[in-house]
């Protein structure tokens, strides 16, 4: 019986050989699958992190860039540069105050009428309109986002300034307000900011949109399931579950309606004087930039500029900064 036990064991032991070097090849191979999708990740993060650091490498670029094009006018006026209200190349004398508030004014002019009208947009188009009409309409409202800026420029210089002169200045100047003094010339800072408002409408608003149909169904039935209106789903359901999205669509809006270039250089009047009326000529960043580069000065002018698109830059930081405490404020207040 052992010689029986001992023979079928010798019997077994090729077997288990095999078994043992199979699994020492499946462990192997596991083992370099592990390696090799390890390196993949690796390489991966690599590629991603290249990309990320590439916009932070842009993004000192352009700093650094414009801060030593600038130097020279910084050096030369120091804060006065910020404070200054006279633009004269002429005695080469430079303040930029005339293009900082007519900026300021111009978009906030745009987000005082794009806001309300982006917000009954997205509202109309998520729980009102009719679903064969749902596509068309938002189609139509994202083909605006792709006109060239510079039609909106003729458009409000050629059709919209006329008419503005004609039938809507003169009615906000018998008011006798001094926000609407002077006589009515169609452009102004005022034209300025509202088609600066038509060309933020369409982000705002499909920002708004997209954000709005994110909010699921369930919530907005047990709404209406105890009787309450469209409105009060909007203001208690709607809003509250998408403040976030709505405001990073605004600060979309606000960002485009500060760097806008040529439409508001049609319309604006760029003149280098600072008015409390709205309907006076204006100058802003992005306009006194479009019309002085290409014939300014080396000496001074051209640093002056620099500064000036120096100014922007760090007011559209400013304004993204804003953007990102207020949606980290918003999350946090939710969370609570």
């Amino acid at each position: 019986m052992n010689h029986l036990a001992d023979a079928s064991t010798n019997a077994l032991a090729p077997a288990r050989e095999i078994e043992h070097a199979k699994s020492s090849m499946n462990q192997d191979a596991i083992a370099a699958r592990i390696r090799t999708f390890a390196r993949q990740d690796r390489i991966f993060l690599g590629i991603t992190f290249s990309f990320a650091a590439l916009v932070l490498v842009v993004l000192m670029g352009i700093m650094v860039s414009l801060v030593i094009e600038a130097w020279p006018a910084l050096r030369e006026y120091g804060p006065t540069f910020v404070i200054g209200t006279k633009w004269s190349p002429a005695d080469d004398v430079y303040g930029a105050v005339i293009a900082i508030y007519g900026t300021l004014v111009t978009s906030a002019i745009a987000l005082l009428i794009a806001v309300p009208i982006s917000f009954g947009i997205a509202v109309f188009l998520t729980e009102t309109c009719p679903l064969k009409l749902r596509r068309p309409l938002g189609t139509a409202i994202e083909l605006l986002a792709g006109v060239p800026s510079i039609i909106y420029g003729f458009w409000g210089l050629f059709v919209l300034a006329p008419l503005f002169q004609e039938y809507v200045q003169p009615l906000f100047i018998a008011t006798g307000l001094p926000l609407f003094a002077g006589p009515p010339l169609g452009i102004g800072v005022f034209t300025a900011g509202l088609v600066l408002s038509l060309m933020v409408i369409p982000f705002v608003a499909s920002v708004m949109r997209d954000v709005f149909e994110t909010v699921p169904p369930v919530l907005k039935e047990s709404a209406y399931g105890i009787g309450c209106t469209t409105w009060e789903v909007v203001r208690n359901i709607v809003l509250p579950y998408t403040r976030i999205g709505v405001i990073g669509g605004i600060m979309l809006g606000l960002g485009r309606a500060l760097g806008e270039t040529m439409a508001v250089t049609f319309v604006i009047g760029n003149a280098n004087r600072m008015a409390s009326s709205l309907f006076a000529p204006g100058n802003s960043i992005a306009s006194t930039l479009a019309n002085e580069f290409a014939e300014a000065d080396p000496a001074l002018h051209i640093p002056s500029l620099f500064a000036l698109g120096l100014l922007l830059f760090l007011i559209t930081f400013v304004v993204l900064g804003l953007a990102k405490w207020l949606t980290e404020r918003s999350a946090m207040r939710a969370g609570n």
